[in-house]
């Protein structure tokens, strides 16, 4: 675990068996993916670009809006880790979710961000987009999705 902190992994804990749970010494496991309109899959990713967008260059305000958009979601926020590059450079992020991932990379200098969504079950990642549009104040946003996991 030490080697992954000095690559720059930012743990709380060792990994989370939260998706495991246990009665009585069994252990059951939950399956996450979800049926919509007759087509099963594991869950949506969404890839979000932001223009004209603005605090681009503070990883404590972008924390804090994917954190209030990944709980809008319904998801569960394991950790999160947030790289600043310079005092007025981009920043690079991710919040690991029990139900996946939300992150993020940041070109203060072209107003541009680029994110993504993805979370599995019955979280619902349209439920972030007005959180992102509310901290980040883009003039423009482009949307992309995909069904991750397909079966049919």
């Amino acid at each position: 675990m030490d080697s992954l902190v000095r690559l720059g992994m930012d743990s709380d804990s060792l990994p989370s068996n939260a998706q495991n749970n246990t009665h009585g010494g069994m252990s059951e496991q939950k399956d996450y993916f979800v049926e919509r309109n007759g087509v099963r899959y594991a869950g949506t990713h969404l890839i979000i670009d932001l223009w004209g967008a603005t605090n681009l260059d503070d990883p404590g305000h972008i924390d804090a809006v994917l954190r209030d958009a990944a709980i809008a979601t319904g998801a569960t926020i394991l950790h999160g880790h947030f790289h600043h590059f310079s005092p007025n450079g981009g920043v690079s992020g991710v919040l690991v979710l029990a139900e996946s991932h939300v992150s993020i990379h940041t070109w203060p200098e072209r107003d541009y961000a680029a994110l993504d969504i993805f979370v599995c079950g019955e979280c619902d990642p349209y439920k972030a987009i007005e959180h992102l549009k509310r901290g980040f104040l883009p003039e423009r946003v482009q949307l992309a999705e995909h069904k991750r996991g397909l079966i049919g």
